[in-house]
């Protein structure tokens, strides 16, 4: 695969010209989060404990725009026009819901065995969204397999991935978290990039196998 460094300046040229929307983009999940998240809060206070529960499903509704983020910035680096619709695009798609519900329930289930599990599981799961993006004819488990077969021995290339935005997170937070709007746009590129040529990698390998087979 290309050097870390190299997915970061594929993203960074991505970027280029299409910062305005990126950034409008986060604003808009960011704004429709805290509002969810403070309507769920006020809404369920009266019902004591029962609340925190019901807040929770509540919460739910950000499922098909968490993936709609991804599939924007895997968009934009595809030089696909994207526009802030697309958010809201993913709400009648059964597939994204349940794909995503299973994703989030096997995190957490393997985050309360260990956290490091957990992490683990979180890089083996992460081309998934991805992958149902360009396969949507795929339901429940399947995109999710597919990304753990994809990420067999990449995910500590996708973790230093990660890790070398480091710098960028510290001053992200150093400006009270508005330097996310950026930053944010900036990592889920770079993460689009790295599944670009991780499926790049794995076709050219099935294509060689194919050929050998055909000599044989």
């Amino acid at each position: 695969m290309k050097q870390n460094s190299v997915f970061r300046k594929e993203a960074l040229n991505a970027l280029e010209g299409n910062w305005g929307t990126s950034v409008i983009l986060t604003i808009v999940l960011y704004v429709v989060s805290m509002a969810i998240s403070w309507g769920g809060m006020l809404i369920c206070k009266p019902l004591g404990q029962a609340g925190g529960i019901v807040s929770n499903f509540i919460s739910l509704l950000l499922i098909p725009m968490s993936f709609a983020i991804i599939v924007a910035f895997l968009k934009i680096y595809r030089k696909e026009n994207v526009g802030v619709a697309h958010l809201f695009a993913y709400y009648k798609e059964g597939g994204v819901w349940t794909t995503m519900l299973l994703k989030a329930i096997y995190l957490i289930l393997w985050t309360l065995l260990l956290i490091i599990p957990g992490i683990i599981k979180s890089y083996s799961y992460a081309m998934t969204e991805f992958i149902l993006k360009d396969n949507p004819e795929m339901k429940n488990n399947a995109a999710i397999e597919k990304s753990m077969a994809m990420m067999q021995g990449k995910k500590m290339k996708l973790f230093l991935l990660d890790l070398s935005f480091i710098g960028w997170i510290i001053l992200a937070l150093l400006t009270l978290g508005l330097g996310f709007v950026l930053l944010v746009p900036y990592m889920y590129t770079a993460r689009a990039a790295f599944y670009e040529d991780l499926k790049a990698e794995l076709e050219a390998g099935q294509t060689e196998e194919v050929i050998i087979k055909i000599e044989e």
